[in-house]
């Protein structure tokens, strides 16, 4: 069972590592759903953890839909990020009639030179995410989907079908399904009972007083790693 947890500053991702994440989601601007996060913060979190990183590429909030100037900031940031050196990529963007933007996600991609890419939440704003899925099933880069089900959040029942449904249909391709979005300790046995999940993804719920702008509590965190010990 991975558990991802979002991350916005150096103590964040320290507290994350010892307190039982697998994996960082780098972001800035939580309340906006993340964006990129600066070089300076990218380079010392990969210089303070050991566990895995995996860093937002997203230029603004206004939507998943870039224009060509957006595009070439992403192609910009996502060349630094990988002179970095041992990072991922969190990223989605979506065309004007609500489906996968290919022709950008394959420009990204090979800008990436083999960084793994988590597709994010975008996809809970396409038209048909089971049409999504089997377009990105086609990129082998793309190991993560992180999704609450197109629902507010992911514990909802409609959020759990979706998610149980999209979960059997990746079940035996590279690609897992990332829960995220209004996980907490209280109902995460219930979700994964229902869904059989085996990557899940937690950002308020894990912070102090499950504010986005408190610090990663230890003690919340905690919580959510005994449910998940085998």
């Amino acid at each position: 069972m991975l558990l991802e947890v979002i991350a916005t500053t150096v103590s964040d991702a320290i507290t994350a590592e010892r307190y039982g994440a697998d994996r960082i989601e780098l972001i800035t601007g939580i309340r906006e759903g993340g964006l990129t996060p600066s070089l300076g913060l990218i380079e010392a979190v990969r210089e303070a953890v050991s566990i895995p990183v995996r860093v937002m590429v997203r230029p603004h909030a206004y939507s998943f839909m870039y224009d060509p100037s957006d595009a070439e900031t992403m192609l910009r940031d996502i060349r630094h990020i990988a002179g970095i050196g041992g990072l991922s990529l969190v990223m989605g963007m979506l065309r004007s009639d609500r489906t996968v933007d290919e022709e950008l996600l394959i420009r990204l991609i090979d800008a990436a030179d083999g960084m793994e890419v988590t597709y994010h939440r975008a996809f809970d704003e396409v038209r048909d995410q089971l049409e999504a899925l089997e377009v990105l099933k086609r990129y082998p880069q793309i190991t993560d989907i992180l999704t609450s089900g197109g629902s507010a959040v992911a514990t909802s029942p409609e959020g759990m079908a979706r998610i149980a449904v999209l979960q059997q249909l990746s079940a035996d391709t590279p690609l897992s399904i990332l829960a995220g979005s209004g996980l907490n300790a209280a109902s995460l046995k219930d979700f994964l009972a229902h869904t059989a999940v085996s990557r899940v993804h937690f950002g308020s719920a894990v912070r102090l007083d499950g504010d986005p702008l408190k610090p990663v509590d230890p003690r919340r965190l905690e919580a959510v790693r005994r449910i998940l010990q085998p």
